[in-house]
């Protein structure tokens, strides 16, 4: 005889999964004739209540989900690094799910992990699209934290960079170089991230007096070749450009071999790109590869791993206390100087 599972459970009491986690880690908004019936069905099929489920009984599993739409992108690696490390050192396990490019698996992966009886969930990534998880999540007493590169929620605690404030800081570093034609490179217009980005760069030309040319802001795809294709299109028509902002550390990268093909080399200071074929590069983000280019690449960034510590201190903090004011840490930006910029 096979043994019975949760689904078996839920299919006799007529509900869902979900429910029936629920029912056994005593969380959510549970009625009684919902709670009795599958109790009932418990009880029928011989459903044993493992470990697991006593665990959960007490709210103690132990379990931290996460939720990030692709961990192949520096910054969400990085993030998860952090976060993993603190939540080890306090005896916590994390649960990892992966949303999609698109976040089009989100709400599957939020009710996988309330099934998975965790006890509580971050979200890296996604929030443009997740006011429906911060409902459900209210709904199931689920501490909800988000750690992301932007965010838009307002009721749930966020731990996230400062991007405008990076864009600033390096649109006036390069300015201060002696830079006047700087282009932005990457990044798609439905993207938070990039328009908090965009904006500190062209508050800061503003600011400046010099020139804002929307054919100098290039959209383009997250992959290396999308960003070298991108930037070889940008300097064939634009070759007195002298600088270059990349979304991220991907584009950033994708960027530099881009620009490689079109006889470029990158450097320090000011320059006129159309005698001397130099440019400067930075980038947003930051990651190892980046001090393997030659020259290495130039980055403005918040750390990616210290957001995921912070962000285990919270959702820990939420847990213990369900009730308590929410909060808004933003991380400030650092820039790292090397040879390309």
């Amino acid at each position: 005889m096979s043994k019975i599972t949760i689904n078996d459970v839920a299919a006799a009491a007529g509900v869902s999964v979900t429910t029936v986690s629920l029912v056994l880690s005593g969380k959510g908004r549970i009625s009684a004739a919902t709670m009795a019936r599958v109790n009932e069905a418990i009880e029928q099929l011989g459903f044993v209540r493992n470990r697991s489920a006593t665990m959960l009984r007490g709210g103690e599993s132990g379990v931290i989900g996460l939720i990030v739409r692709d961990l192949s992108q520096p910054f969400y690696a990085e993030m998860t690094a952090g976060l993993s490390e603190a939540l080890e050192k306090q005896g916590k396990l994390l649960f990892l799910t992966q949303s999609g490019a698109q976040g089009q698996h989100l709400h599957r992966c939020f009710e996988s992990l309330v099934a998975q009886g965790v006890d509580g969930v971050v979200l890296g990534g996604g929030a443009d699209k997740a006011s429906q998880i911060v409902t459900r999540a209210r709904e199931v007493n689920m501490a909800l934290v988000c750690a992301a590169r932007a965010s838009s929620l307002e009721e749930v605690d966020a731990i996230r960079p400062d991007n405008a404030q990076a864009a600033r800081l390096a649109t006036e570093y390069l300015i201060r170089q002696g830079h006047q034609r700087i282009a932005w490179l990457g990044g798609h217009s439905a993207s938070l991230t990039r328009a908090e980005r965009l904006g500190g760069y062209c508050a800061t030309l503003l600011q400046y007096g010099l020139p804002f040319r929307p054919e100098w802001i290039i959209e383009c795809g997250n992959t290396q070749k999308e960003a070298a294709d991108a930037a070889v299109q940008l300097f064939q028509h634009h070759p007195r450009l002298t600088a270059v902002l990349a979304y991220n550390a991907t584009t950033a990268l994708g960027c530099y071999f881009g620009l490689l093909r079109t006889g470029r080399t990158f450097a320090r200071g000011a320059v006129d790109s159309y005698y001397d074929q130099q440019l400067a590069l930075m980038g947003f983000g930051d990651e190892p590869q980046a001090e393997l280019t030659d020259p290495p690449l130039t980055f403005v960034t918040s750390s990616a791993r210290e957001i995921g510590r912070v962000a285990a201190e919270r959702i820990l903090q939420r847990i213990a206390q369900p009730d308590a004011a929410r909060q808004n840490v933003i991380m400030p930006p650092q820039l790292v100087i090397r040879g390309s910029a």
